[in-house]
């Protein structure tokens, strides 16, 4: 409530003005009313002074009221500070018409203390407590409006340590089985070995590179994979064939950071690996409206890899709920002409890099 103070402060001066006017605007209509001629200025001065007496003390109900609000486990003790108040407010007023009568000329003669008493209770006691009930709605709105705000502070900061947790876990996934693949060749084929060092190499500079965003562009999550993909070829030869269908266009959609990766591994791993003759893995990526489809499928493999219970499936399954909560989709199914389809939607952003976002 103090960084709007200023703003508080204007709205309680409108509205007290507003009031005046109003009341300047009851008397002279009863007047009128009564066949009297209205006095303006008198009216205008007595009742504007009367309204705008009232912003200091509302100003002061509302902090009063922000350090000894009525809550629980001080209920009473809260409510007779508020009740202080109030007999505070009715001295108050009672002593500045006294003091201001001559000036503003609320009274011909100035009543006797105990009149002055007895009006200022009948005219202040119901405003008071009036305002000491808004002064609750804002301290409550307020109180409100923070839980609120440190709740999604709390609920944002949890996402990304589930996302930071699951990337640590799937990122040491896929480098212990290439470092197993790179030492099955290192005898065998030493030149295949060192192509499969070179696109591991690349593959973890450009994860670290971009290690900070849980984002990143299509084109650079396929130039990733592309490494991920030579490193297979190479270990598996002509039993590995893949084919792309991506929409160019999509090049600058915004994925989650090695989305694909462990998809593709999935499918080598199940419907490549395991068999002798070749097989063929297709990576596919299309616009519908507002959605990105990506789709990685092969043409056959063991039926393990359609329940999708590999820790890549379901890794990629809890960042993509942490990343877009119940905005995407993510369905594994089995082709008509066999092998495996998994099938993402995700809402279609355009990448923004770090330079354009700020």
């Amino acid at each position: 409530m103090r960084n709007r103070l200023p703003l508080l402060v204007l709205l309680v001066l409108g509205w007290w003005t507003l009031n005046g006017f109003v009341w300047v605007g009851q008397v002279v209509t009863m007047h009128q009313a009564a066949g009297q001629p209205a006095d303006w200025p008198n009216t205008l001065r007595q009742h504007l002074a009367s309204a705008w007496l009232w912003v200091p003390i509302t100003l002061g109900l509302f902090a009063w009221v922000g350090r000894h609000p009525i809550e629980r486990g001080r209920a009473m003790s809260a409510l007779a500070m508020q009740g202080l108040a109030v007999v505070v407010v009715i001295l108050l007023r009672a002593a500045t018409v006294a003091a201001l009568n001559g000036w503003i000329g609320w009274y011909e003669r100035l009543p006797s203390v105990g009149e002055l008493l007895a009006a200022s209770v009948l005219n202040n006691l119901l405003t008071s407590w009036l305002i000491v009930g808004v002064a609750h709605a804002l301290v409550y709105a307020e109180r409100a409006r923070r839980r609120e705000r440190q709740a999604m502070e709390l609920e944002a900061r949890l996402a990304r340590a589930r996302l930071d947790a699951l990337s640590a876990q799937l990122n040491p996934h896929f480098l212990f089985n290439a470092l197993n693949s790179i030492a099955e060749m290192v005898h065998r084929d030493p030149d295949g070995a060192d192509r499969m060092l070179v696109d591991l190499g690349a593959l973890l500079r450009h994860s670290l590179d971009r290690s900070h965003r849980q984002e990143i562009a299509l084109r650079d999550e396929l130039v990733a994979l592309d490494h991920y993909i030579g490193i297979e070829k190479i270990r598996l030869g002509e039993r590995l064939r893949v084919h792309w269908a991506i929409d160019s266009a999509l090049l600058d959609a915004q994925v989650p950071q090695l989305l694909l990766q462990p998809l593709v591994e999935n499918a080598i791993h199940h419907a490549v690996a395991m068999r002798t003759t070749p097989g063929e893995v297709s990576v596919r990526a299309e616009r519908r409206e507002d959605c990105l489809i990506l789709e990685v499928s092969d043409d056959g493999g063991a039926g393990e890899a359609v329940h999708g219970a590999g820790i890549g499936l379901r890794n990629t399954r809890a960042r993509l709920q942490g990343l877009y909560g119940d905005d995407h989709r993510f369905d594994i199914g089995a082709r008509i002409d066999g092998g495996t389809c998994v099938r993402l939607q995700l809402p279609y952003r355009r990448w923004q890099p770090l330079e354009a976002a700020a």
